[in-house]
C-alpha cells in the first residue's frame, strides 16, 4: 500500500518539507498551495546566504537537503554582496525563481496542486484522516505538513495593521491564508512587537523598475544596490520596531532609500508614503509593485504560530501532523523556513516508517535555532522577539557560541560529528 505525505501551503518551507519527505522515501508527495504559484513571500524576497544565513544554507547541503539553495544560487542576479549589516548574500531572481523550484520539485515526483485551498479536515483515532479542499476534492494520507504560514487575513491586517494592502498573499483572489493546525482545533499563539500589540509588519516594499531613474537602474543592475539618503524632515525611525525582519532595524534603514536588485527593486522598508517616497532624488516617478497599497503598510504576519517539539511535530491532540516556516515560531527569512520545513518532512516520513524522529542537535546552528527559539517562546519577552540567522538578536547567539562560519571544510566537519552527513538524502522507508 502506497504511503503518502500531503503539505498544505507551498511557500519556501512546504516545498522543502516536500523534497525532504520524498528523498525520505514516501511514495506520493502532494503540495496543496491556494495560489497560482508557489513560494509565497518568497516571490518578493530575493535574498539568500546573508550573514549567519550562509552557515545554515551550507549545513543543509552537508546533510543532504541543500537542492532548493542551490536552485536559489542558480538564479542569482549577485552573489557574495554586501549591503548595509550584511555580508556574502545572494540575490536570486524573483521573476525566475518560483518556475526553478516548481520544476525541481517536479523532477523529484512530487504532485504541485495549484489552486488548491484547504478548508476542512477529517480525523479517524486520533489522527488527520483527510483534508477537504474548497472545491470539494478530499484528500486522504498518512502525515500532514503544515506550512501554512501566518500571514494574517484581511480583518487580521485591518486590526492589527493599517489594512488589507494588497499584497503577495493576494487574500481577495484566492481566499485567506486558513491554517492546518487551526482546522485540528489546537489553540495557537501571535507574535507580539515590543509595545504588546500583535503580529509583524513585512519588512520591504517591490518597486516598479521603470519608474525609477535610468542611473539608479543602472547601478542597481551593475553593483545590485543603491544608497540614496533620505532628507532629514523624513526621516521616520519609528517604523523599525515594527518590522517582521529585525534583522534589518539598523538606523542605515531608516536614514537611507535602500535598493536591492532582485530581479524587480527591492525597497527594504516596511513602507513609504508614496508622496515621501517621491520627494527622494531619483524616485520622482516611482510607484509600488508590491504590495500594491505599500505607501500605507505591508502585510502582518505572526497571526497564528503552532505548538511544536524540536522533531517539528505539532503538539495536540491529533498524532500526525508536523509544521514548517512561520508556523513552527517566530523566525524569519526563507532559509529558516526551508531549515524547518525540511525537518517536518523528514520526520513526517519517519514517523510514518515507525522510526526515531531526527532532532538536529546544537552543535549545529540549525538544530540550535530549532530549540532556541521553541525555548524562548515560553516567555512572555520571547514572544517580542523575532529570530533569524541574518541579524538581530540569534545572529548574536550564533557569533557568541561559535557556530557562524563559511568554512566549508569546518561545517561539513560539524555535520560529519553530528553524524548526519547526507541524512537527508537516505531513504528511511
Amino acid at each position: 500500500m502506497k504511503n503518502r505525505v500531503v503539505v498544505v501551503g507551498g511557500g519556501w518551507a512546504g516545498c522543502s518539507a516536500a523534497m525532504t519527505a520524498k528523498l525520505a522515501g514516501a511514495d506520493e508527495v502532494i503540495v496543496l498551495e491556494r495560489t497560482d504559484g508557489l513560494l509565497g513571500t518568497g516571490l518578493v524576497g530575493g535574498i539568500m546566504r546573508n550573514n549567519g544565513r550562509y552557515t545554515a544554507a551550507e549545513e543543509m547541503i552537508a546533510m543532504g537537503g541543500g537542492q532548493l539553495f542551490q536552485v536559489a544560487d542558480s538564479t542569482a542576479r549577485h552573489s557574495n554582496f554586501e549591503f548595509p549589516g550584511h555580508k556574502h548574500a545572494t540575490l536570486y531572481d524573483v521573476a525566475k525563481i518560483e518556475p526553478a523550484v516548481r520544476r525541481c520539485l517536479l523532477e523529484h515526483g512530487i504532485e504541485v496542486w495549484l489552486f488548491s485551498r484547504v478548508t476542512e479536515i477529517t480525523r479517524q483515532n486520533g489522527s488527520i484522516d483527510a483534508v477537504r479542499l474548497e472545491n470539494g476534492i478530499v484528500i486522504h494520507a498518512d502525515m500532514f505538513v503544515d506550512a501554512t504560514g501566518t500571514v494574517g487575513s484581511q480583518n487580521y491586517c485591518t486590526e492589527h495593521g493599517n489594512g488589507c494592502v494588497m499584497c503577495i498573499v493576494r487574500c481577495p483572489t484566492f481566499g485567506p491564508r486558513v491554517s492546518l493546525t487551526g482546522l485540528a482545533g489546537i489553540p495557537e499563539k501571535a507574535g507580539r512587537k515590543k509595545d504588546g500589540s500583535i503580529g509583524a509588519m513585512s519588512g520591504s516594499c517591490k518597486l516598479n523598475k521603470d519608474t525609477i531613474a535610468p542611473h539608479i537602474r543602472e547601478q542597481l543592475e551593475e553593483t545590485g544596490l543603491a544608497i540614496i539618503p533620505i532628507p532629514e524632515h523624513l526621516v521616520n525611525e519609528k517604523k523599525l520596531g515594527t518590522k517582521a525582519c529585525q534583522q534589518y532595524a539598523l538606523k542605515e534603514y531608516a536614514d537611507n532609500v535602500i535598493l536591492l536588485d532582485t530581479g524587480q527593486v527591492k525597497l527594504m522598508t516596511s513602507y513609504m508614503p508614496l508622496h515621501e517616497l517621491r520627494q527622494i532624488p531619483g524616485l520622482e516617478d516611482v510607484r509600488y509593485e508590491d504590495p500594491y497599497s505599500g505607501t500605507i503598510g505591508n502585510s502582518m504576519r505572526y497571526s497564528a504560530l503552532s505548538p511544536r517539539d524540536d522533531q517539528m511535530r505539532v503538539i495536540g491532540d491529533v498524532d500526525n501532523l508536523f509544521c514548517g516556516g512561520e508556523k513552527a515560531g517566530l523566525l524569519v527569512g526563507h532559509t529558516e523556513a526551508m531549515v524547518t520545513g525540511a525537518l517536518g518532512g523528514h520526520n513526517a516520513v519517519r514517523a510514518i516508517a515507525g522510526r526515531e524522529l531526527l532532532q538536529i542537535p546544537d552543535s549545529l546552528s540549525v538544530g540550535d535555532a530549532i530549540t532556541h527559539v521553541r525555548e524562548a517562546m515560553q516567555t512572555d519577552e520571547g514572544m517580542t522577539e523575532k529570530y533569524t540567522f541574518s541579524g538581530s538578536i540569534y545572529f548574536k547567539r550564533m557569533k557568541e557560541r561559535g557556530l557562524y562560519t563559511t568554512d566549508h571544510d569546518v561545517i561539513a566537519q560539524r555535520v560529519a560529528e553530528a553524524g548526519l552527513t547526507n541524512i537527508y538524502s537516505q531513504r528511511v522507508l
